[in-house]
């Protein structure tokens, strides 16, 4: 992944050093675990761990070399770790091991690392959604469907249904955490035919994974569901950033991005201010579903194991896992700073959205449905046509008998909106949310 897209505390993750570090300690902890039961002297499990290498970029310049040599990186990092700690106690490294015991294990401890930085990220993205949710309850804005307006709603509700759903990523982020919390050393088809079980229970214990029954390596279902707890969060995120998008427009003015002081929205134009922040995050979250999809690809392997998957998951686990932290935190900026405009949003409300309370006062007076659809229909595109209120085409309308009372309720806009704050309500289900605010009603 580019640096633009790369948080450092998650690319520090999936440089070559941390790799070879996991590498190195699944190895070191293989011979420790190999040392509890008897099988390596106790000496010899010391004397590998005080000689173990440094894991720096000579070492990763030695490795390369190496696998230029032997086409091969896992042979490549053994042959050098046992260049490095020499003399007969280093045949004990990769004893009874597969390359997919050590590649699979140290990966899995490295997509937890990754999980528990998204959950982290996703976490303060829900918090800043519920902020801005008991914030914005009360200012009304004109509800949509399929880009026209239908009823009115406010701003909370719009933040407190997204802060729901990112819950609900973050719940995903949890899981796909649990399932990549696994190891495996269990040798070349995951009979355990040259390795101990115990072995392998002692080097998960210690990196905090649970051992799993395993073929050569890790299922690849795991993995998917990584990868799709990411493209969830993703998509949320561009779901997002599209309504901003849309309600930024300079027809609707209803919110605007964070506009930074010496920010420039165009190279040429100088009054724009572009969406730039939203158009980005929904273009990263095309990327993130397509490692979905990659991730499930990567299932259906040929018999115990080939090595189709390991091209894509070197480059869809990092970048996935990068993209992911990016948007969410990246998405956490633009709630937080999104500038909202209630004035605009209101002026944009036309009364045509009451056509609904209308209908059913007509049909409380006495008219079938249907004649009352057809007179409320008509109106309102007499209304829109001649740029004139609903409200006012219905008073001259001689088929309408509503008074001007009953009129009132049905165009109140206060009414309309009166069960608002059971948005706030549904907030007190998140786990780690106080839901201020969310009693009143």
């Amino acid at each position: 992944m580019i640096r633009r897209y790369s948080p450092p505390d998650m690319a520090a993750l999936f440089t070559d050093e941390a790799r070879f570090a996991l590498w190195l300690e699944v190895e070191l902890l293989a011979v420790e675990g190999h040392a509890s039961i008897g099988v390596v002297p106790p000496a010899d499990a010391a004397t590998v761990r005080r000689r173990a290498p440094k894991v720096d970029a000579e070492f990763v310049a030695d490795v390369e070399a190496r696998e230029r040599v032997t086409d091969h990186d896992v042979a490549a990092f053994v042959d050098v770790v046992h260049a490095r700690v020499g003399g007969p106690e280093a045949s004990w490294v990769h004893y009874g091991l597969t390359s997919s015991d050590v590649v699979d294990t140290a990966q899995c401890a490295t997509l937890v690392r990754a999980a528990d930085l998204l959950v982290e990220a996703a976490s303060e993205l829900v918090a800043a959604l519920c902020e801005r949710a008991e914030e914005l309850i009360d200012v009304p804005v004109a509800g949509r469907t399929h880009g026209m307006q239908a009823e009115p709603t406010t701003f909370g509700a719009k933040f407190a249904l997204w802060a729901l759903q990112a819950d609900r990523d973050r719940l995903r982020l949890r899981r796909a955490r649990e399932a990549v919390a696994v190891g495996k050393l269990s040798g070349a088809v995951g009979t355990y035919s040259n390795i101990d079980p115990a072995v392998e229970a002692f080097v998960c214990h210690a990196l905090g994974l649970q051992p799993v029954a395993a073929t050569q390596v890790v299922s690849r279902d795991r993995h998917a569901e990584y990868l799709f707890a990411c493209a969830s969060a993703g998509a949320t995120v561009e779901l997002i950033a599209t309504e901003v998008r849309h309600l930024g427009r300079t027809e609707v003015g209803e919110v605007e991005e964070p506009f930074a002081p010496g920010q420039k929205g165009s190279s040429a134009m100088p009054h724009k201010r572009n969406p730039i922040l939203s158009e980005r995050l929904c273009g990263l979250a095309r990327l993130l579903r397509s490692y979905a999809s990659a991730g499930l690809e990567n299932v259906a392997l040929w018999h115990e194991r080939d090595i189709s998957h390991s091209s894509v998951e070197r480059v869809a686990l990092p970048d996935a896992s990068l993209l992911t932290c990016y948007v969410l935190r990246q998405a956490t900026r633009l709630v937080s700073g999104l500038v909202v405009h209630p004035d605009r949003a209101l002026a944009n409300i036309s009364d045509l959205v009451f056509s609904q309370s209308v209908l059913l006062t007509l049909v409380d007076s006495g008219l079938s449905r249907d004649a009352a659809y057809r007179i409320v229909q008509r109106d309102a595109r007499v209304a829109s046509e001649g740029r004139r209120t609903l409200r006012e085409v219905l008073a001259e309308d001689g088929e309408v008998t509503l008074d001007p009372r009953q009129l009132d309720v049905a165009f109140d806009l206060e009414r309309a909106l009166r069960h608002r704050h059971r948005f706030l309500a549904a907030l007190a289900t998140i786990p780690d949310h106080g839901g201020a605010g969310a009693t009143s009603e």
